[in-house]
């Protein structure tokens, strides 16, 4: 009997997914709750020189303080 996935936290259903790799529904809905899940916003693209530098110094800014 498979366990019902939609009671599971996203832990515990990617704990499932990784001990059954073969369970193509249990991976299937592990991307549909990381899809929902996902931040939804956007940046629109620059448009003058200015937005440009903005963008880039925000790029250098993220790389830096990444989690190695």
């Amino acid at each position: 009997m498979k366990p019902n996935f939609k009671t599971m936290d996203k832990a515990e259903l990617r704990a499932y997914v990784l001990q059954n790799r073969e369970d193509k529904e249990a991976f299937y809905a592990l991307m549909d709750r990381l899809e929902t899940n996902a931040p939804t916003k956007s940046y629109p693209c620059p448009n003058t020189p200015e937005n440009l530098e903005v963008m880039k110094q925000a790029i250098r800014e993220k790389l830096e303080n990444r989690e190695p």
